[in-house]
């Protein structure tokens, strides 16, 4: 029998991380379209509700740094095996809690469980770029907005017929069993650029002048996903309780928000080729937080008098979110897995330490912001970290 060259295995591979990564998309965003039902079921005021969704930044943090010693040691697959199954048990849990400590526990489990696999699956990215030598890491991200969209929209059009506890763990078996067959055909562990028991490259300082650009990097990626976990946690929230918006419609902001993340992933890795890397991310920093902030300003007291027309301009404020927060993930990520001298695991872990929490940070910030304020202005926050995000854009090399 014929071997297998690593370019066929890396081309037969493609397909299924492409598959992996719009399954986390699924269930990682699972829940989004029901938040609002998860946030009244536990009893939780908006400053409860951010506090509790701070055990979904220390599962996340504790599950990143241990992903990546996990992946440096043993392989990305082998991790994967075991992340893609935890990360659907707490979403799961979340549809069922009816508690905030039993939802902690439940955040706690999916943050672990999707920082996990978003290492794992990474990794594998960046092997199959290196081994095609072809741009493709931004198109993986796509498919993770895939997911993500497929998954609000599916929960906004259930959730006038279905439970959060019949629509959730119906999701959760599903990814569970669409995850586990396409893990086992991603790239084995001889070609994932793991090196076993090697500590050379998987040791790196906390601090110092070797580790000063992956901090940047980190803080970069962590403004980003503060404003992607801000619009993913309370864009139905906003649109429910500051606009007035029904019961399955709210989602609508977030799903525009995923689909135009989908565009701007799909058409990612030509402008990364064209802009730059760091250039792309410095101009959708700045557009994007001027257009979303715009949007904010005007649907929300225009919604009053004109609730159409407040929906419509909202929406386009998401997109326009979207549109500019899409190429940020895998342009941070690249960079950091590109720093010479550490493992790529290992300064992806780092990267996803730092920037992670913010995906579930942010959201919780806004929570104790929107219970002295509101929610819309509690938003300027996430919009700032877009400026933050573009200015950070010069540590991308």
């Amino acid at each position: 029998m014929k071997m297998r060259t690593p370019i066929e295995i890396a081309e037969q591979s493609k397909s299924a991380l492409r598959a992996c990564f719009a399954i986390m998309g699924v269930a990682s965003m699972g829940w989004v379209a029901r938040i609002p039902e998860i946030k009244d079921a536990n009893g939780l005021n908006n400053a409860q509700f951010g506090l509790v969704l701070l055990a979904s930044s220390l599962g996340s943090i504790t599950g990143a740094q241990l992903a990546g010693r996990l992946v440096h040691t043993y392989g990305s697959r082998r991790v994967l095996f075991v992340s893609t199954v935890l990360l659907p048990a707490g979403l799961c849990a979340i549809g069922f809690s009816t508690f905030p400590l039993f939802l902690a526990f439940a955040l706690f489990l999916m943050g672990f469980g999707y920082s996990s696999t978003d290492v794992a699956l990474n990794t594998q990215a960046v092997a199959v770029e290196k081994i095609l030598q072809a741009r493709s890491m931004s198109s993986f991200h796509a498919l993770w907005s895939v997911g993500a969209f497929s998954t609000t929209v599916l929960g906004g059009s259930v959730a006038r017929i279905l439970s959060p506890e019949v629509n959730l763990g119906v999701v959760s078996i599903l990814c569970i069993a669409a995850f586990l067959p396409c893990v086992a055909r991603l790239i084995p562990e001889n070609l994932d650029g793991h090196q076993g028991e090697d500590e050379t490259t998987a040791k790196i300082a906390l601090f110092g002048k070797s580790v000063t650009s992956l901090w940047f990097i980190g803080f970069g990626l962590l403004a980003a996903l503060i404003a992607e976990g801000s619009a993913s946690d309370w864009g139905g929230l906003l649109l429910r309780d500051d606009m007035g918006v029904g019961k399955g419609v709210n989602a609508s902001a977030y799903a525009s928000f995923a689909l135009a993340m989908i565009t701007a992933r799909f058409l990612g890795d030509r402008a990364l080729d064209h802009f730059g890397p760091a250039r792309l991310v410095r101009m959708c920093g700045y557009f994007g937080a001027i257009g979303w902030a715009a949007s904010i300003a005007i649907a929300v007291p225009l919604s009053e008098t004109h609730p159409l027309a407040a929906l419509v301009i909202i929406n386009l404020g998401f997109v326009i979110a979207g549109l500019a927060i899409g190429p940020m993930f895998p342009a941070f990520i690249l960079a950091a897995s590109a720093i010479p001298g550490i493992a790529p695991s290992v300064s992806s872990a780092r990267a996803f330490v730092i920037g992670l929490s913010g995906f579930f940070i942010g959201p919780s910030i806004i929570g104790f912001l929107a219970e002295g304020t509101s929610i819309s202005i509690a938003m300027i926050f996430p919009i700032l970290a877009l400026v933050v995000a573009g200015f950070l854009s010069r540590v991308i090399k």
